[in-house]
């Protein structure tokens, strides 16, 4: 057996010691969730259960502990911020604060804090940085924060790993998939003008809200219709506004929306043809349309050597693993991957032959306590894939 399959086992079993304690610490944040940009008190109690000292403060209200002496680091990632949703899973331990841990960011923050744990008590020659990330869920993203402060750098850190729960994958299952894994995403807002008027009247105005709802129509062509489909691309308008009256003809209408692809060279492909499918649609009402847009993340892709190492890993110890999902949800964690090497796996959670699993954002998503400990196995196995397949500048 070789040293790394030997710390391998040290750290299994030594997570498993950690696992009361940090589903324990799972209720906790769980119970006292806190919004994008105030989280400075879960950091606070995670820095407490890491037991390492008061680590480094970053992007605000974000924090990274260091574990281990000098040398290069592997990070690990998880997130504070909870959702503006009200809770309904009726757990003894929910939230009653008009937020919740909807997106399972309590049980990675818990795993990460096993893992920790368990490489402190027993000592491991590679330093683990765990970064306790603010902001995923808002803009300005906190991952992005934390790359330009400079503070990975100045950890030397070779690889950044993270795991997600995931209800459209099955209980039992890890999704390593190497390349891209989770969609860029933009917002944009379309803005249409026209002449407004008397609703009985409708020949002498021109109606805005009649071609943003042809918009809105054509937008939803687009993957199928003007993108190729084998890049694929998903473009959805989630907000539509105009008017002031039921008989009054408005001046104007606006709509927003998000456009999603799997290379970021499509992003600007993806723009001009919606600004154009908003201009021309516009003029053919006797109307002008106009797109702006708002840059999101970039594609999350996963290092290759990183993915096959750790799925690899995580297949000797008897875990389901699929190496082809992908996503086109969205993680900051993709500003990591554009400085190091990355690795994002999705732990699954619907349990068996379910049709009608809660899913993430939604108020009764609330994964069992026994995803901690899953979760800490997926993050030791990207850990020591990257001690495995090291780089040197």
């Amino acid at each position: 057996m070789d040293e790394l399959n030997e710390l391998h086992l040290k750290l299994r079993a030594a997570i498993a010691d950690e696992l009361p304690a940090a589903v324990a610490l799972r209720h906790r944040l769980h119970a006292d969730p806190r919004l994008s940009g105030d989280e400075a008190d879960t950091a606070a109690e995670v820095v407490r259960a890491l037991g390492a000292g008061p680590g480094q403060r970053v992007a605000d209200t974000g924090r990274v502990v260091r574990i281990g002496d000098r040398g290069p680091a592997v990070a690990l990632r998880a997130e504070l911020d909870a959702l503006p949703v009200v809770e309904r899973t009726g757990a003894p331990w929910a939230s009653a604060n008009n937020a919740m841990h909807a997106c399972g960011h309590d049980v990675h923050l818990a795993a990460l804090v096993a893992v920790c744990r368990a490489a402190e008590r027993i000592g491991v020659d590679v330093p683990i940085l765990a970064v306790l990330q603010p902001r995923e869920e808002t803009s300005p993203s906190g991952a992005e924060d934390i790359v330009g402060s400079g503070i990975l750098t100045d950890h030397d850190v070779r690889a950044m790993v993270a795991a997600h729960v995931q209800p459209r994958l099955a209980d039992g299952v890890v999704a390593v998939t190497p390349g891209p894994v989770n969609a860029a995403t933009d917002e944009f807002e379309v803005t249409v003008t026209g002449l407004g008027g008397h609703a009985g009247y409708p020949h002498v105005a021109r109606d805005p809200v009649l071609a943003l709802c042809q918009i809105v129509v054509s937008l939803q062509h687009l993957a199928s219709r003007r993108f190729d489909p084998v890049l694929g691309a998903v473009c959805s308008v989630g907000q539509i506004g105009g008017g002031t009256a039921a008989n009054v003809v408005p001046e104007t209408a606006s709509a927003r929306g998000t456009v999603r692809v799997m290379r970021d060279s499509d992003r600007a492909v993806a723009a001009s043809l919606i600004t154009e499918i908003v201009t021309h649609t516009a003029a053919a009402h006797g109307c002008e349309g106009h797109a702006h847009f708002s840059p999101g993340e970039p594609v999350l892709v996963n290092d290759p050597a990183l993915a096959a190492d750790a799925a690899g890993r995580l297949t000797d110890d008897g875990v389901t693993v699929d190496a082809g999902f992908r996503s086109y949800g969205a993680d900051d964690f993709s500003h990591y991957c554009d400085v190091t090497r990355g690795l994002m796996m999705f732990i699954g959670t619907a349990p068996p032959d379910a049709t009608d699993a809660p899913g993430l954002h939604t108020e009764r998503f609330l994964p069992g306590d026994h995803m901690v400990g899953r979760t800490a196995d997926a993050l030791l196995a990207g850990y020591l894939a990257a001690i495995r397949t090291a780089v040197t500048p």
